[in-house]
């Protein structure tokens, strides 16, 4: 199911004083990246394109396990390290990688949470008893992109109020 909240004056979403994002499209490649996961059998956490952050990354560039893989591997390190080491304007095919996820909405402290599974806002929505999530075990990634996703869209909820969607419908 596709999201739109443009409808309602939600297209645009601003995290902590990060750069605006597109929230619908944000919340649908997640749940995309998790659907993707659940149906695949070739998850690697070791491996830059099939972990965490690789599947998402396949869904925002379109790129395939293997080129994202081969793009991570002309530079030292692991997600968080070629994050710590991002340059927008390296040339990099990493860094371009990289360019191309934040731009869709996706930032360096969301990417490095993925790959840990740590974001303390996103566990604290999953009940008490399933947030103690193992960052290489495919069941809790696909856990975590889901409530990452489902507290996106409790956010934008909230946002809409009475008169937006009063205002939308007297437009149509």
């Amino acid at each position: 199911m596709l999201l739109d909240f443009s409808v309602f004056g939600l297209l645009r979403y601003t995290k902590q004083g990060t750069v605006a994002r597109n929230t619908s499209s944000v919340i649908n490649v997640l749940r995309a990246a998790a659907r993707e996961l659940g149906r695949c059998t070739d998850y690697q956490w070791g491996h830059m394109g099939s972990c965490n952050c690789g599947y998402l990354a396949q869904q925002i560039t379109h790129l395939n396990k293997n080129q994202i893989h081969s793009y991570a591997m002309q530079r030292y390190g692991d997600w968080n390290e070629q994050l710590n080491d991002y340059c927008p304007t390296s040339g990099l095919p990493m860094d371009e990688l990289i360019s191309e996820m934040l731009n869709f909405g996706i930032d360096r402290d969301d990417l490095r949470n993925l790959e840990r599974l740590s974001d303390k806002h996103i566990l604290s929505s999953l009940p008490p008893d399933e947030r103690y999530l193992r960052l290489n075990v495919k069941s809790d990634v696909i856990k975590y992109l889901n409530a990452w996703a489902a507290l996106l869209e409790l956010e934008c909820v909230a946002e809409i109020s009475l008169s937006d969607l009063y205002a939308h419908q007297a437009a149509v």
